[in-house]
C-alpha cells in the first residue's frame, strides 16, 4: 500500500473517547501518510487507565481527540470497542509498537530524537537503537528531568533537528501532556510518549512476555513492582458498569 493509494481510515469511539483501527499491514502507509501530511502528528498509546483519564481530563481528552493515531494497548479496550460498536480494534504492545515504527523509519532512512529517562539509561537507549537500527539517524536526546530553565532551549534543539519522530518518556514533566502543551512549537514529525520505553531499550526492565499480553494479564507484572496498583480492579468494574449504561442507552 506504499505506492501513493490512499490509506482506508476506520476511527471508533468507545465511551467517548476515540480509538483507530490499524492492522499491521496497514501500519507503515498510514505512518507514511502521516510523515508526508507537513505537520505535527501526534500518536497515543491508550490504555484502559488512559481512557478513563480521558473521560475525566478535559486537557488529556483534548490530546487524544486530536491525536493523528491512538493505539489500544489494553485488552479491555478491544472487547470494550467490540461490544458497544460492533468492529475489533487491533491491539499493540507499545514496545513492539514503537519497534515498528523505528523500523518504517529506518526503510526511509529517516531520523528520531530522544527525550526522556535519566542520563545513564538515555545513553544506553541511544546505543542500543543505533546497534538495532543503524540507518535511523539520532538527531538529538535530552534526559527527562530537565530544569524548567532549560526547556526553552530543549524545545529549539528539537525544532531546529527536525526529526521524523520525537520519542520521549519518563522524567518528562506532564508526560504526555509536555507533548500537546508544546505542540506547536517543536515542530512538525511523528510525537510519541510511552512511560518506561527507554528503560526497556536500555534493558534496565522487562516487557511482559507476549503470553501475558495476549491475555491481558501484563498488569499483574505492574502490580508486583507497584502493588498499589491492584487497586485499580475497581476501576476495571466501573468501566464494565459504564460499558453496560453505554449499551443500554444506545438501544
Amino acid at each position: 500500500m506504499g505506492n501513493g493509494q490512499e490509506v482506508k481510515k476506520t476511527r471508533v469511539k468507545l465511551l467517548n473517547v476515540p480509538i483507530d483501527i490499524v492492522s499491521p499491514d496497514e501500519l507503515e502507509s498510514r505512518v507514511h501518510e502521516l510523515l508526508t501530511a507537513g505537520e505535527a502528528q501526534n500518536i497515543v498509546l491508550l490504555s484502559l487507565w488512559d481512557l478513563l483519564r480521558a473521560r475525566r481530563n478535559s486537557e488529556y481528552r483534548g490530546y487524544v481527540q486530536r491525536a493523528a493515531l491512538v493505539i489500544p494497548i489494553s485488552k479491555s479496550l478491544i472487547s470494550g470497542a467490540r461490544f458497544l460498536t460492533g468492529k475489533k480494534p487491533i491491539r499493540y504492545m507499545p514496545f513492539d509498537f514503537v519497534i515498528n515504527i523505528m523500523n518504517i523509519l529506518e526503510n526511509r532512512n529517516n531520523s528520531a530524537y530522544l527525550l526522556g529517562g535519566k542520563k545513564s539509561v538515555l545513553l544506553k537507549s541511544e546505543k542500543n537503537i543505533a546497534q538495532t537500527f543503524p540507518r535511523l539517524r539520532i538527531v538529538g536526546r535530552y534526559i527527562g528531568a530537565f530544569k524548567r530553565s532549560e526547556e526553552s532551549d530543549i524545545i529549539e534543539a528539537i525544532r531546529k533537528a527536525s526529526p521524523s519522530l520525537l520519542l520521549t518518556g519518563q522524567g518528562v514533566r506532564g508526560g504526555e501532556l509536555w507533548i500537546a502543551r508544546n505542540s506547536g512549537r517543536i515542530g512538525g514529525g511523528l510525537r510519541l510518549w510511552c512511560s518506561d520505553l527507554f528503560e526497556v531499550f536500555a534493558e534496565k526492565k522487562r516487557r511482559p512476555s507476549q503470553g501475558a499480553f495476549d491475555r491481558g494479564l501484563e498488569w499483574i507484572g505492574y502490580c508486583s513492582q507497584k502493588p498499589y496498583k491492584f487497586f485499580r480492579i475497581f476501576l476495571y468494574i466501573y468501566y464494565n458498569i459504564l460499558l453496560l449504561v453505554y449499551k443500554i442507552f444506545s438501544l
